[in-house]
């Protein structure tokens, strides 16, 4: 595969039993690409390999003053250089190409898998480790993948050269067959320490990097309470980690790239002297003896590419597993996927909490306890946690149930058609505003229809204020990531009116306006449960007037529902739900009919 063809059509479905079942998977998905690298590189190495021999020969053509020869190994010499220059270009272009393309197989493999998981993701696999692996560990496992090639050639030449050395040479060749493996095979002793060394520094650094994200993220929390000081302590404590980890690892690598430079230095240094002895005793020509001294010289290429495939396996390896564990999330499922087919309609069901949505109403549900809310967002939006209860078979968490079908047998798209979650911090990736509300839709809601419901006319005027377009148009004005030129509750509007786009069969909502004014809480409430009419919405809200505009409310307590009514009714007929939502500490059993309306 070329790298303008990128991205790949299909990057596969990835081996991820263990860390060396996913490289092994990896290098079969461009086994064209390294069959291609390790020709050219047996080219290239091949061609250093055979140097020896015109060089010995146009030494012995010097002592025998013999001109014809000298010729005949200038000539093969130039051959030679043309070949190792044209190996090693095309070497490096196939191997190159080999690295981008596995990164690329398996940035495309991530992609897919958070998009399948979307908030779920962080859940399950911490958020510094997904940084991790995105960044380093791609490229870590990418620089295996390039080397392999290299390697295999270096390995491939080496065997021959030491054969040849044998067959040119049976005296020195006893000597070669001898030092080769045991220069090849001295450094596996030390491997092990050094890849323990290596995935210790990967660990620290990977919590680290968890430290750092998670820090960068509540900054603001941080320097409201004062503690920027204690984190940037702690950050600097795991930085020095990664550090002393860092050196241990190096003196390891150093001690195995001694070993490869001290035992080939020993091998020559006995070759040369032996050789000498059979050259002073006419045993061998002067030009043989050169021609077997740069054989034995030239062993110490292949070596280092020993070394080089051995560091990057250790390195790989790690990063390998950390790959396949994210790989390896998936969507609990209830049973066999459904076949493709029109979106499932009817009533929402929640087997967990015992949550029923009717289909068609507006909902509201309070938890009361944010954590329990959050939760009850990803199971109805078909991402149960993995520490959600189960039916007691072992079978994993209930799926929620949609019209008499389980979300987890549903197809993907179909599920993200049928059920659409928006969460209390939604995001808003950079683009102009045009660009934020082209998502996949029903074409029942257009956008003008569902910035005027989500209360956007403010925050269209301040982005009209700030377009660069001649004419002040809003939806071209450019919205930086993630929202930061915009406020907490225009963020928050934003993202309502994109889910409104959508226009899903089932839409909920976690909070969508713990972060906007009370009037405007008041109209976005009504905007809401006109133009979602007829279609099934879910608030997860706390909010009196949210709640009071709702045709329905749930109260859970506990996770389980426990009371379902009106708003009126829950505030007049139940303690604990009434002490959620005014944030009583002390519950009354009953409220005035004066008291419902002022909560109201």
């Amino acid at each position: 595969m070329h790298i303008r063809d990128l991205p790949h059509p299909d990057p596969g479905v990835p081996d991820v039993r263990t860390a060396g079942a996913f490289l092994l998977w990896l290098y079969r998905q461009q086994l064209g690409g390294q069959l291609k690298a390790l020709a050219w590189g047996l080219v290239n190495v091949g061609a250093i390999a055979a140097s020896p021999l015109p060089v010995g020969l146009a030494v012995q053509a010097v002592v025998d003053r013999d001109g014809g020869r000298l010729l005949l190994a200038g000539g093969l010499i130039m051959a030679l250089g043309v070949l190792i220059a044209l190996g090693g270009t095309m070497l490096h272009r196939e191997a190159v190409t080999n690295w981008i393309t596995a990164v690329a197989r398996m940035q495309q493999l991530l992609a897919r898998k958070t998009t399948e998981l979307g908030s779920a993701m962080t859940r399950r696999v911490a958020a510094g480790e997904i940084v991790a692996v995105s960044t380093g560990d791609l490229e870590k496992i990418g620089w295996f993948v390039e080397a392999v090639s290299r390697f295999g050639a270096s390995a491939v030449t080496t065997v021959a050269v030491a054969i040849a050395v044998a067959v040119y040479q049976p005296e020195l060749g006893v000597l070669v067959a001898v030092g080769v493996p045991v220069m090849a095979l001295a450094v596996l002793p030390l491997l092990p320490p050094a890849t323990r060394r290596a995935d210790a520094q990967r660990e620290k650094a990977g919590r680290a990097t968890e430290l750092a994200s998670d820090t960068v993220a509540g900054l603001r929390v941080l320097r409201g309470i004062g503690g920027e000081e204690l984190f940037l302590g702690r950050y600097r404590s795991a930085s020095q980690e990664v550090r002393k980890a860092a050196v241990r690892s190096a003196r390891m690598w150093s001690l195995i790239s001694a070993v490869q430079v001290l035992l080939p230095g020993l091998l020559l240094i006995a070759v040369v002297w032996y050789g000498a002895r059979l050259a002073l005793d006419g045993t061998i020509a002067v030009g043989d003896l050169v021609t077997l001294y740069s054989a034995v010289a030239f062993l110490l290429f292949p070596l280092r590419h020993f070394e080089e495939i051995a560091q990057a396996y250790s390195f790989a390896k790690p990063s390998a597993k950390r790959t396949a564990r994210v790989l390896a999330q998936t969507r609990p499922s209830g049973g066999p996927a459904r076949s493709q087919g029109a979106t499932p309609t009817g009533d929402l069901h929640d087997p967990v909490s015992g949550l029923t949505l009717a289909a068609g109403r507006l909902t509201a549900v309070v938890c009361g306890d944010p954590d329990t809310a959050g939760r009850l967002a990803e199971r109805l939006g078909g991402h149960p946690p993995q520490h959600d209860d189960d039916g007691g078979d072992g079978t994993g968490p209930l799926s929620v149930v949609l019209g008499g079908t389980p979300l987890d047998e549903l197809p993907r798209d179909i599920a993200r058609e049928a059920v659409l979650v928006q969460d209390k911090d939604p995001m808003l990736l950079s683009g102009t505003l045009g660009d934020l509300l082209d998502v996949p839709a029903s074409g029942r809601v257009g956008a003008t229809e569902a910035l005027a419901a989500a209360q956007c006319g403010d925050v269209l005027t301040a982005l009209a204020q700030a377009s660069v377009d001649a004419a002040g148009d809003p939806m071209h004005t450019h919205i930086t990531e993630r929202g930061r030129s915009l406020s907490g509750g225009q963020r928050q509007r934003l993202a309502l009116a994109r889910s409104l786009v959508t226009d899903p069969e089932v839409l909920v909502l976690d909070e969508p306006t713990s972060a906007v004014d009370a009037h405007t809480e008041a109209r976005i409430a009504d905007g809401l449960r006109e133009i979602r009419t007829g279609r099934t919405t879910v608030v997860l809200t706390s909010s009196p007037l949210l709640l009071d505009r709702a045709e329905q409310v749930v109260f859970l307590q506990e996770g389980k529902a426990v009371a379902v009514a009106t708003h009126r009714e829950l505030l007049h007929s139940h303690p604990a739900y009434r002490a959620v939502v005014t944030r009583e500490t002390d519950p009354e059993p009953a409220m005035s009919t004066g008291q419902i309306e002022e909560s109201a």
